[in-house]
Formats: C-alpha cells, sequence, structure tokens
C-alpha cells in the first residue's frame, strides 16, 4: 500500500527550498540517517558537501514532483498489458518490453514513500553495470530512450530470485542476520558457522535464493528449486555460476572505488533460443546493498552500524516506527530522510560510474517526456 508523502508547509513555502530549510537537512539528516563517524576516518558520503548540499537542495525541490505511477498505455499507442511492481511499470509491445523505473521506494514487500530522482539513478546504474558485465552474462536490453526507461527483449522469466550474500547482516523477516540471530545454521542449503554476530563477513560469498511469490518472498534450496520445476539441474547450475560471478566482480569493482558490495539479487530469463539473460536490474542501491569499506573494520570493531550508502537506514527507521509488515497504515517518511536517500542513491551512481548524475529540469512533466521519447523509439524497433 503506497503511503502519500505529504510535507510539511515550510518546506514547500516556495518553488526553490529557502536556506533555513536547507540548513534544517543538513542538520537533520546526519542525526536521523548517520550513526556517528569514525574520528579516525572522512566519510565519504561528506567528502564532497557542495555536491551533497546541491543534491539536497534539488531533492527538496522536487519531492512533491516525483514519478510515482505512470499511463504508457493510454499514451503510447501500441503498448498494452500494464503490470505495476514494487518499483517497475511493465508494459508489453509485440516482441519488446518497456520497463519504466519511477520512484517508488519499496521494503517489508510494501510502498514506502516515493525519492526525487530514484527512477533515473536505477535505470542508469543499472545500464552502467549491464554494460559492464556483458563478459560475464548477457542481457535483455535493446535500448534506453528516456532517463527512466529500458527497453528489452523479451524472454521466459525463471520465477527465482538469485540472492548473493557476502555478509551476516539485514533487517527484513529474509535478511541473513534475522535468521541467523533466531539461530539457523542452514539456511537455503548453506552450512553458516557458529559465533559470528551482525555486519561480519562471511567465510566465502553464499547465494540464497528465494521464490518470486506474489506477496512475499520465501527463501528456497537448490534441491527445492529443482524438485518444484522452478528450474532443470542444468538452467540452476549455469544461473547460480552466473550470479556468484557477477557478485564478485561487483565486489571487485565497488572496492576500486571506496565500497563494500555487501550483497545483491539477481533475475535472470531464458531467450526463445535458450540464451539464459540477465534481466530486470543490477547492482543498484535498490537491489544491492552497499557499504563505506574504509570506515568498515573500525566500525564493525566498535560494535557500530557501518556507514551505508542504500536504503538500510530507511528500513529501520519504519521498523523503529511501526509494524512495516503487519500496520495497514504506515507513518509518513520523514522529508530529511527522502532527501538524503536521493543523495545516497545519487552519490553511488557518481562513485561507481565516475560520471555525474544529470539532475533533470523541471520545465517538462516527466510522464509527458517519458511518453514522447517511448514513442519515438518503438518506431525504429
Amino acid at each position: 500500500m503506497e503511503t502519500s508523502l505529504r510535507l510539511k508547509t515550510s518546506f514547500l513555502s516556495s518553488p526553490k527550498p529557502s536556506r533555513s530549510s536547507l540548513s534544517r537537512l543538513r542538520l537533520a539528516t546526519p542525526t536521523l540517517a548517520m550513526a556517528a563517524h569514525s574520528s579516525a576516518s572522512a566519510s565519504l558520503l561528506s567528502a564532497d558537501p557542495r555536491r551533497r548540499d546541491e543534491v539536497l537542495s534539488a531533492s527538496l525541490a522536487s519531492v512533491s514532483n516525483c514519478l510515482s505511477e505512470t499511463h504508457l498505455d493510454q499514451t503510447v499507442p501500441g503498448l498494452r498489458s500494464k503490470t505495476r511492481g514494487k518499483v517497475r511499470d511493465v508494459y508489453e509491445g509485440d516482441n519488446y518490453l518497456v520497463l519504466v523505473t519511477t520512484d517508488r521506494q519499496s521494503a517489508f514487500d510494501r510502498v514506502l514513500a516515493s525519492i526525487p530522482f530514484k527512477g533515473q539513478v536505477l535505470n542508469e546504474t543499472s545500464l552502467w553495470w549491464f554494460d559492464k558485465t556483458r563478459h560475464i552474462t548477457p542481457n535483455a536490453v535493446i535500448s534506453s530512450p528516456d532517463r527512466n526507461v529500458t527497453i528489452a527483449k523479451r524472454c521466459s522469466v525463471f520465477p527465482v530470485e538469485f540472492v548473493v550474500r557476502g555478509f551476516v547482516t539485514g533487517s527484513t523477516d529474509t535478511s541473513l542476520w534475522t535468521v541467523y540471530n533466531e539461530g539457523v545454521r542452514n539456511y537455503c542449503g548453506n552450512a553458516l558457522p557458529e559465533g559470528m554476530v551482525k555486519n561480519q563477513k562471511l567465510p566465502t560469498n553464499i547465494l540464497t535464493p528465494t521464490t518470486k511469490a506474489v506477496d512475499h518472498d520465501v527463501p528456497v534450496t537448490p534441491h527445492e528449486i529443482i524438485e518444484m520445476g522452478l528450474m532443470t539441474k542444468d538452467e540452476y547450475d549455469e544461473v547460480s555460476q552466473k550470479a556468484l560471478d557477477l557478485f564478485a566482480f561487483g565486489q571487485k569493482v565497488a572496492l576500486e572505488h571506496g565500497l563494500l558490495l555487501v550483497d545483491t539479487k539477481y533475475e535472470f530469463g531464458k531467450a526463445t533460443d535458450g540464451t539464459i539473460m540477465l534481466i530486470d536490474e543490477v547492482h543498484t542501491p535498490d537491489s544491492s546493498r552497499y557499504w563505506i569499506a574504509n570506515s568498515y573494520e573500525e566500525r564493525f570493531s566498535s560494535g557500530l552500524e557501518p556507514e551505508n550508502v542504500d536504503k538500510e537506514f530507511l528500513r529501520l527507521w519504519f521498523k523503529n516506527n511501526c509494524n512495516p509488515y503487519e500496520d495497514k497504515v504506515l507513518p509518513e517518511a520523514p522529508v530529511e530522510l527522502v532527501c538524503e536517500l536521493a543523495w545516497r542513491y545519487i552519490f553511488l551512481f557518481e562513485t561507481i560510474t565516475h560520471s555525474k548524475f544529470e539532475l533533470p529540469g523541471s520545465e517538462e512533466p516527466i510522464h509527458e517526456r517519458i511518453s514522447r521519447n517511448v514513442k519515438e523509439a518503438i518506431l525504429h524497433i
């Protein structure tokens, strides 16, 4: 159930955020979203305060103009059968799919809020990684006619999410730390050693698949995947190796840029010619957990939470302020956290890709821009 984000009047009193509202953001976000930084190392997240202020200001001005819903089936001839996911809206064409990444923020199997620029960040981050991982696996990307849109090949999607983990951490019901803390020592076919603590690095990366259930992902073993007919053994063996190879490559690239890729999920499909392809998204801050590398060891030794560059702090805020699995109505995400998350997503994109994220202008409504660009693109498919 999507919660509307109604903001305090003081934050929306003018088209551009006032200096005082931006100052409150600067002061509030460290308190709400960041644990105290280690005195021994400067945080990458605050290494460029001018850029951070620029993004916070733009985010604050755009909170009420997020892309929360799309209706391309009504504005683009030839598109039909909209499927609304937690974050992406998927439209069917003749032999292709149009995937629109919205600004919806999901966790705990529901939508929590909308985050400025999030859809663009996720789409552009995935496109970068899709290009960099072609040596490991082919992918379904055809083109990207808009900042928020990927046009992809049709394929038969395996009903399994391949979750790869390098650390014992997390806060959701299916996270590794949650089940480990409850005493589970064999999870999805992986034997877990005794004596581990939260946020500790695993001896080796592990695969913890889940079935793609409608309401809630269900952990499953490789044997169960094959026994239930979700994949053949050959398909599972190929995909599981691709997932582990993708994760190892992602960890290597992330570390080169001062980050730890902690865990992630992958989805795969099979083309009509039998080729297994990577689909959906790859190594985004939505599908992945990232920590700042240079402060991890000291913070872990001190019993502090790692500096995260993902939505974990927003998950924790909801978990501390409600029951996000059972409450019908959730509290509104504080605007400070919404803008901080927008900054972290953009920070991650810029850190990984070594390129500057282009903050979109507000001259043209986002949905109109997307409709125009998709119309033009499908004429040439």
